[in-house]
């Protein structure tokens, strides 16, 4: 994929950190004219396989949560040969499953006004005016679909008293577009992706290799040609070729150490791509989730999602007093704040997660927040409960309370839930143009591990609807055309670039398991979080970021002398796996670092503290800072290249986002 090159600008370097201009990403191959029209004449002009020479084509999908799972099962039901690669013992155990609260949809059951363009303009303005329109579009388009799917499939949706499919309101939204299984959406879809794959399994058409971990990509002259994985039991490496590579991987959330995400989510299947070229997309734009049960102790592992669908009844306050330390059952009505409803009364509690999140954390260091560590506000269904009635919200929320319950210990039916925000969904990724394809060539990337759709803030209950959508919907109609070109690409793995890959692959996992220092992984793992969550989390500035940067690269350091990974590569080692992880991790903040130094504005979930209103809200710089941010690695302790995608806005125009 060619891209217009403009003249290289000097290399920036302020302070400490630096990079290289590169180019403009002109062609991103979005279609052009009327907007609705768009992805329906772009399918028309996709290239088609014949059915016969679908047989001859294999590809392979690393991941098998809701994109991957249904991806490669829509592409096994057209004919292709597919190999799916899980790190897991069964893709039900994918972090899709946490997605609780629900899947948008504009299907306008509750006809209250809501419509395609509607989830479009709430999908663009929510992501803070920061991704393309002709993405956005498509995935509002597509949404429609998704639901009649879903219920072919038999996913059982909650339905109202008639038996229509219910809908209930997310963050960034005035109506009621979200469809959801209880507090299980997640896992319900992801069951019917499931079940769509091992019917392709079944029939031959698609192989699922299970514990193993894809720890590079092969490239041969820019084309993506396979895999290096290893066998987790093993410890095997093995080569594997393909036409073409899926990367379904999800976020890199974890990289804070403490999220909300699996402890096995990891970023080094898209970092490793990064490293063979690809582009990776904004990498600062990391949401921070307004509703988690805070941390409990200094040693704790991760965090634990309470669904923002919960604030659809639920109502945040914290005491009107500071260092009011009263159980809130003994704090009157007139001496709580509602300080959502009071700052943002046309949306109140379900204005979008970075403004919570925002709110929430400006609130506690005021001295209003609660608990034992004063960070944490009350999340409270008492006013709910009245009105509709406990049967009710069991019917809603009933396994999140069970689980909130189990976890704290707390019965929130009698006692306000406490929640405080944490990391929770990365908007960065890998670059990918309208096709969902990479820079290099034949490698795509879906779901979360790619960049597009979200900006720089997603809105509740889209997660699940990227995931399908890119799965199901868009990438088995663009990996045709791509595809068309490779049918007499003959597959081999005895190449000079599989030979290379592996060898590298090898000399650091040799490399690790030699240092026999005295820190363990997690250790270093996290320090790193720490650093991140307190320069480049909730809110960021200059100073900071450098500091930050220069932490972290002394951090990446340490890790190469001073890590100690036990056992051997010839065994099942997760010491040796999260080892691997963090290297990647280490590096990829950097990256995060760099972007979020770099882009001097504030939006959506990108908070500079030294760009904001008199409000306190994100002030964004459309002049100098309306583009994606794609970043070329050139090699450890090199600067990056930044290349700039424009943004153009012709159907809506950016505006000061307001949820008052």
């Amino acid at each position: 994929m060619s891209d217009i090159l403009t003249a290289p600008a000097p290399a920036q370097t302020r302070t400490g950190i630096s990079w290289r201009e590169g180019t403009l990403l002109t062609r991103n191959n979005c279609p052009e004219g009327e907007l609705e029209k768009r992805w329906t004449r772009h399918k028309d002009s996709l290239r088609l396989v014949a059915p016969h020479n679908k047989r001859k084509l294999e590809v392979i999908v690393v991941g098998a949560g809701l994109a991957g799972a249904s991806a490669a099962a829509s592409l096994g039901e057209l004919g292709y040969r597919v190999k799916v690669f899980v790190y897991h013992n069964s893709p039900r155990r994918a972090h899709s499953i946490a997605a609780q609260g629900g899947i948008n949809a504009a299907k306008n059951y509750r006809n209250d006004g809501d419509s395609v363009w509607r989830l479009f303009y709430d999908t663009i303005k929510g992501g803070d005016f920061r991704a393309r329109e002709s993405n956005v579009y498509r995935l509002a388009e597509v949404s429609v679909k998704i639901i009649d799917h879903c219920v072919a499939q038999g996913i059982p949706f909650a339905r109202e008293y008639g038996g229509y499919l219910d809908t209930r309101s997310f963050g960034g939204a005035q109506l009621m577009r979200t469809f959801y299984a209880r507090g299980q959406t997640g896992q319900q879809l992801l069951l019917g992706a499931y079940a769509a794959l091992q019917r392709q399994v079944e029939l031959g058409n698609v192989q699922v290799f299970y514990n193993h971990d894809v720890l590079d990509i092969v490239v041969e002259e820019g084309k993506a040609r396979g895999i290096i994985c290893r066998n987790l039991i093993t410890g095997a490496l093995h080569s594997v070729p393909a036409h073409a590579v899926v990367l379904a991987t999800g976020g890199y959330g974890n990289a804070y150490y403490l999220s909300t995400n699996a402890k096995l989510s990891n970023a080094t299947a898209i970092w490793r791509a990064c490293r063979r070229g690809a582009y990776f997309g904004n990498p600062s734009f990391v949401q921070i989730h307004p509703t988690c049960i805070p941390q409990s102790g200094e040693y704790q592992s991760k965090l634990t999602l309470m669904s923002e669908s919960l604030r659809n009844d639920g109502r945040v306050w914290v005491p009107r007093t500071p260092g009011d330390k009263r159980p809130p059952h003994e704090i009157p009505e007139h001496q709580r704040w509602y300080y959502l409803e009071e700052w943002y009364p046309s949306f109140g509690n379900l204005v979008p997660r970075d403004i919570a999140s925002r709110a929430a954390k400006r609130v506690c260091d005021m001295g209003y927040g609660v608990g034992p560590t004063g960070r944490a506000v009350y999340l409270d269904f008492s006013d709910a409960i009245k009105r509709l009635g406990k049967e009710v919200i069991y019917q809603r929320y009933g396994n999140l309370f069970e689980m909130y319950e189990e976890i704290t210990g707390e019965n929130p039916w009698e006692t306000p839930m406490r929640i405080y925000p944490a990391v929770h969904y990365t908007m960065g990724g890998l670059w990918v143009d309208y096709n969902l394809m990479t820079n290099i060539e034949g490698l795509y990337a879906i779901g979360e591990a790619n960049f597009s759709d979200h900006g720089a803030n997603r809105l509740g209950a889209s997660a699940l609807m990227q995931g399908l959508a890119d799965g199901y919907f868009i990438l088995p109609y663009t990996i045709g055309d791509y595809l068309a070109t490779q049918l007499f690409v003959k597959l081999t793995t005895d190449t000079a670039a599989f030979r290379e890959a592996e060898k590298e692959t090898q000399q650091r996992i040799d490399r690790l398991l030699s240092i026999q220092g005295k820190r363990t992984v997690d250790e270093f793992h996290r320090e790193l979080g720490k650093v991140l969550w307190d320069e480049c989390g909730l809110s960021r500035n200059a100073q900071g970021l450098l500091s930050a940067f220069e932490q972290v690269r002394a951090l990446r350091e340490r890790f190469w002398r001073e890590v100690y990974v036990p056992g051997t590569g010839e065994e099942f080692n997760q010491n040796l796996e999260r080892a691997l992880r963090v290297a990647d991790f280490l590096e990829l903040a950097e990256l995060m670092i760099i972007d979020a130094y770099h882009r001097e504005e504030s939006c959506g979930c990108h908070l500079r503290e030294e760009y904001q209103t008199p409000e306190g809200e994100a002030l964004r710089n459309d002049e100098e800072f309306a583009y994606v941010a794609a970043w070329e690695w050139n090699g450890e302790n090199q600067p990056p290249t930044l290349h700039k995608e424009p943004l153009k806005f012709e159907f809506v125009k950016p505006t000061v986002r307001s949820y008052k």
